[in-house]
């Protein structure tokens, strides 16, 4: 049976099957090519987007461990209020500026998904997330395209023949990211943040990064 309110947390949840839904169960979001990362709420089971899934709350039934939650049982489990919800904005709408401002790298690159054309992006690795790599279309949009979460990812810094000159190839399972620098220059930094947020660590000397 659907988890009620009052055992939020308390007991485990069944998990609805990813093939089960074909959008976020909260903000009705497709699972598309991009947004294709689906997440499991840890308290009442249900399917969400990247958006919808970053929260976290302290699980009874987990031995009180931090579970990623979704946003609705977030709010029921640690009893919050609309006000101090809107101070905390989704990730994805974090303006490009604000992240860019402080990040561990930021430039243009050329992106390429499966066998698209390449597209210019703004990209971004912010500081407070030095593990996701966040595209915009331009570098004062104010809603993200993309995310990707960087651990875990296979780095190819190889281009093939077809590939633009200075590009790099991000590989986890079946899914591809291609990007290209302008320069060489600027590849070997993207490389060097990349190289450590695969593996889940960050860099040292964040503010040597900044590229303009």
């Amino acid at each position: 049976p659907p988890i009620q309110n009052a055992e939020l947390g308390k007991r485990a949840p069944r998990w609805i099957r990813d093939n089960e839904v074909t959008m976020c169960m909260k903000c009705k979001e497709p699972f598309n090519a991009l947004t294709r990362r689906r997440h499991h709420c840890r308290a009442c089971g249900h399917v969400v987007c990247w958006k919808c899934s970053d929260y976290k709350a302290h699980l009874e039934y987990d031995g009180n461990k931090l579970n990623k939650v979704c946003k609705d049982c977030y709010h029921v489990i640690i009893g919050c209020t609309d006000s101090e919800e809107k101070k905390r904005k989704g990730i994805l709408e974090i303006e490009s500026a604000e992240v860019s401002g402080n990040s561990v790298i930021c430039s243009f690159l050329q992106y390429m998904e499966k066998s698209k054309p390449w597209q210019k992006a703004w990209c971004v690795i912010p500081k407070q997330e030095a593990l996701v790599l966040y595209m915009y279309g331009a570098p004062q949009d104010v809603k993200a395209l993309a995310t990707i979460p960087l651990l875990g990812y296979t780095v190819d810094d190889t281009p093939k023949s077809a590939d633009l000159p200075h590009s790099f190839k991000l590989t986890q399972s079946k899914s591809v990211h291609s990007f290209a620098a302008d320069n060489e220059e600027l590849k070997q930094k993207w490389l060097k943040v990349i190289h450590l947020a695969v593996k889940g660590e960050t860099p040292e000397c964040q503010n040597e990064l900044q590229v303009n």
